[in-house]
């Protein structure tokens, strides 16, 4: 595996165990086609779609910036693929950000709630 999948399967790994703290994860790497979310979660009814953006360092930005306009574009198109899918009907749903940005061998997450 290479060291960009490993690093990104790594900050998957911290941001589920970090959501599991709080939530109930009902999948994790769902897909629709080609797209994919990250982690699906439900707290109190609520559906959280989270989008999972890990990086090295941040010498190249900060992971949540990679999360661009037609990134969210994307999610949104899943999100909803998944509710029909399974056809749930939340009272609310929520776009979520988890960013891990590695500094040797620790690291610092930042959840970003609500964000799109």
């Amino acid at each position: 595996m290479s060291d960009h999948l490993s690093i990104g399967r790594r900050g998957e790994e911290i941001a589920q165990a970090y959501v599991r703290k709080h939530c109930t994860i009902l999948h994790t790497n769902w897909k629709a086609g080609r797209k994919e979310l990250d982690i699906i979660a439900v707290q109190k009814g609520v559906v959280y779609f989270i989008e999972v953006k890990t990086r090295s360092s941040a010498r190249f930005g900060w992971p949540e910036t990679a999360v661009n306009y037609k990134k969210q574009e994307h999610i949104q198109l899943v999100a909803a693929a998944y509710l029909e899918r399974f056809d749930l009907h939340p009272p609310a749903i929520r776009f979520d950000i988890i960013a891990i940005t590695f500094t040797g061998d620790d690291y610092e997450l930042m959840h970003l709630r609500d964000v799109f």
